[in-house]
């Protein structure tokens, strides 16, 4: 007997609680940003006005403003979007307990059990989508399938207000014409290959040769090829299991172009004193240090390297993602934003190999030091204590990194039927 399994995306989630709560704005082109006097943020969500203009989500703000010049944008207020998240997910548990969060505005369900009580699963998506429109003034979309990958390709199949069913009967003729990159862990550069390959649809890469695809893509070739079949049997958590935090990190869009490497070393150190604080507030350690780069045309790359042994000091993931960025960084363009990530997390309490060629006296100096700094900041504000670099360019160190993180979900592929946080 087959599953019967929903996912609900709210549409334009954002920048729809925003309306809900603030009527006033409606009838203008709304976005959810940052702050684009000091260009902090990117377009994080938009209303169908702002899109009908041309925005996009994931454009930067100056460039929406110049797309469409009335735009109003406000910024992020995750702790309201938290909270209808949760009153969402309130609701979800009247119909299962098999709920799994895919970031604050999306979420499978698992309806299986509850067929019998509460009418089939296409019935139990209108009624859920009724009751989110009714209850919390906003709208949701929901796929309806007997797995993960078509239900969420049914949320995303029809918008706003709708409820898409994707069956054994029809999942060809809906699901096969769709170009590869609408499935799910499709990103660009996979897109990319397949599309070198002559793959250019679902359909295609449900067909492919599995022996090819894995040649041609390593392993994940053959799991996208199951979930472009219908295959993927990746179970529904219950509700309120979470994944394991497995890496921290955070990046910031610069209030003015980094162009030299002095510029950089201020960027970085921000962001890995923060990312150091976060691991010692969690009780963490890592083993991979990750640096990601923008250029001011919005190319991004990312490069990572596995430490000798793992840490949770500043100076130590500051000094590698330094040395990645001498690496890597050729300067071809001014850099717009950076970020710096740890992953390969334990707990701190996890016994380690001492190095001979280290000292672990000084690593435990060094650790209590920073702990003090935390502790300082904690009382006293996050100025009150900084490194003396920061002072040599006030405009770039004036950033708290900590307190002004943005949380974001993990992937599906990372994390197979669970998600993640990235603090």
């Amino acid at each position: 007997m087959d599953r019967t399994i929903l996912h609900s995306d709210m549409n334009n989630c954002y920048a729809s609680i925003e309306l809900a709560q603030r009527p006033e704005l409606r009838g203008m082109p709304l976005v959810v940003g940052g702050d684009p006097e000091k260009r902090h943020g990117i377009v994080l969500a938009k209303d169908q006005l702002a899109k009908q203009a041309g925005i996009k989500t994931g454009m930067a703000l100056w460039q929406a403003r110049q797309v469409c010049p009335d735009v109003v944008i406000v910024p992020p207020r995750m702790d309201v979007y938290l909270k209808f998240s949760g009153i969402a997910q309130e609701i979800y548990a009247e119909y299962t307990d098999r709920q799994e969060a895919f970031g604050v505005d999306e979420a499978w369900l698992d309806v299986t059990e509850s067929c019998a009580l509460k009418g089939e699963g296409p019935a139990i998506a209108q009624e859920i989508r009724r009751r989110i429109k009714r209850e919390l003034g906003i709208t949701v979309s929901i796929g309806v399938s007997w797995n993960k990958i078509f239900a969420k390709l049914g949320s995303d199949y029809k918008k706003p207000d709708a409820v898409t069913v994707i069956h054994r009967e029809n999942y060809r003729q809906l699901v096969w014409p769709l170009g590869v990159q609408e499935l799910l862990g499709v990103g660009y550069s996979t897109q990319r290959t397949l599309n070198k390959y002559g793959i250019h649809t679902i359909g295609d890469l449900a067909k492919a040769d599995p022996a090819y695809l894995e040649r041609w893509l390593g392993k994940m070739g053959r799991v996208l090829r199951v979930f472009a079949r219908g295959e993927d049997i990746t179970p529904v958590s219950l509700e309120h299991m979470s994944a394991p935090i497995k890496s921290i990190g955070n990046s910031t869009t610069t209030p003015r172009d980094i162009t030299t490497q002095e510029d950089a070393v201020i960027v970085i150190y921000l962001l890995a004193e923060s990312v150091a604080a976060r691991l010692r507030e969690n009780h963490f350690m890592g083993e991979v240090v990750e640096l990601s780069v923008r250029d001011k045309d919005l190319y991004r790359f990312t490069r990572q390297r596995k430490l000798a042994r793992p840490t949770n000091l500043s100076g130590e993931i500051a000094g590698e993602a330094m040395r990645l960025f001498r690496e890597h960084v050729h300067w071809e363009k001014p850099i717009r934003s950076m970020g710096v990530r740890v992953a390969g997390l334990m707990p701190d309490t996890c016994p380690v190999q001492l190095d001979l060629f280290c000292s672990q006296r000084e690593r435990d100096k060094q650790y209590r030091m920073e702990a003090a700094v935390d502790e300082i900041r904690r009382r006293f504000g996050f100025y009150a204590i900084q490194r003396g670099v920061m002072y040599t360019d006030r405009s770039l160190s004036a950033l708290n990194a900590k307190e002004e993180h943005v949380v974001r979900p993990h992937g599906y592929m990372e994390w197979g039927n669970r998600t993640g946080v990235i603090f």
